[in-house]
């Protein structure tokens, strides 16, 4: 049953407070696979379904290619975060989130970058208008 935009934006807020909470522990610098581990047990703790790594194919005139691409986290079954640890986001990660979205059908996604002072600074919001 997919999620009416109310219910989605209730989890995407429930998301960003948990995203601010992961990082007013940990702060800056650390690799995302450890911010993605504590974001995913955040999230959980607040009773939101959360997978991690999830393979996505690409759809070819009806096959289904398994190409490598893997989602970092699927929040709810609707919501695709993208995590980073970088020096600065750049014009190639925003790609590589709008992929997963158009390639899962969610409309909804979150790129961030753990690896800055202030989380709000390192948090990009992305919509797939479909």
């Amino acid at each position: 049953m997919s999620k009416s935009k109310e219910e989605i934006e209730l989890i995407a807020k429930q998301l960003v407070d948990s995203m601010l909470a992961v990082h007013r522990e940990l702060g800056p610098g650390l690799l995302e696979s450890t911010y993605q581990a504590c974001l995913a047990y955040e999230l959980g703790a607040r009773g939101i379904e959360v997978r991690c790594e999830v393979e996505l194919p690409v759809k070819y005139k009806g096959l289904e290619i398994e190409a490598g691409y893997r989602i970092d986290m699927l929040v709810a079954d609707c919501i695709v975060i993208e995590n980073k640890s970088v020096q600065a986001l750049v014009p190639i990660h925003e790609a590589q989130l709008l992929t997963y979205l158009m390639l899962s059908g969610c409309r909804l996604g979150f790129l961030v970058n753990w690896n800055v002072p202030l989380i709000k600074d390192g948090i990009k919001r992305m919509v797939n208008n479909l």
